[in-house]
């Protein structure tokens, strides 16, 4: 039942990651934390991230700005693998802590970022990859950090949701190299990240037919109500153990 659990959970998270370009970590990392524990739930969720940024790029394959994802990628996956090995050296109860606490500061940081409406180019697509892709090796999910960046490159709809996903693609795997070698992505967790990212893949392409008619405003209500929520249930966790 807890596997059921999981698929239902990601099948719902992907659609919504499909939609606004975020959110799938978000949702689905504290069902796997409270299925797996925290330290095997990072590297599920590596796992499972390749395979919902793979489904993104498929789906909307010709709209890739891979400058964009190239300046972004080229510091942000050699930084994802510092962020892992960092990950891995800390207690799994500072992760629970760390994840909760950074999906709830993001709120803010979300809204600071939106009111300053930043303009992006290629040298701020290099420095975000190198301080996103850190951090994305040590939490669950930065998509609230990376989805304005992308935004305020100038990218809309099927533009920005290839793009970012290729560009986190490369990220992610690099993250899942590192916890392989290290010995944290062993056969029996790499098959609960398959599992999560199936569900994650086909909501993806449910999603599809959904992202023209979403307003900016219900994007924001559902990315601050999904990173509360989601934050929230990660501190208790880490107060009951």
């Amino acid at each position: 039942m807890g596997y059921v659990f999981v698929l239902i959970v990601g099948l719902f998270a992907g659609t919504i990651a499909g939609v606004v370009g975020t959110g799938s970590s978000i949702m689905l990392m504290p069902v796997l934390v409270y299925q797996f524990g925290p330290k095997q739930a990072v590297p599920i969720m590596a796992v499972a991230a390749v395979m919902a940024n793979l489904s993104r790029i498929l789906a909307w394959w010709r709209d890739v700005d891979w400058r964009a994802c190239a300046a972004y990628s080229v510091t942000g996956i050699p930084a994802a693998a510092l962020g892992a090995r960092t990950l891995l050296a800390l207690p799994s109860h500072a992760v629970d802590v760390a994840i909760g606490v950074f999906l709830i500061a993001m709120v803010p940081v979300r809204h600071w970022l939106a009111r300053h409406q930043l303009k992006a180019n290629l040298l701020h697509m290099m420095i975000g990859g190198a301080v996103i892709g850190y951090l994305t090796g040590i939490v669950a999910s930065t998509g609230p950090l990376s989805v304005p960046l992308f935004l305020f490159y100038g990218l809309t709809k099927g533009a920005f949701l290839a793009t970012e996903a290729a560009s986190s693609l490369g990220l992610y795997l690099s993250k899942s190299v590192t916890f392989e070698r290290f010995g944290a992505l062993t056969a029996d967790v790499a098959f609960k990240g398959l599992i999560a990212g199936a569900s994650l893949m086909a909501g993806a392409f449910i999603a599809k037919r959904f992202v023209l008619h979403l307003k900016p405003e219900a994007f924001r209500l559902i990315m601050d109500g999904i990173m509360l929520a989601a934050g929230v249930a990660l501190l208790w966790s880490a107060m009951a153990s």
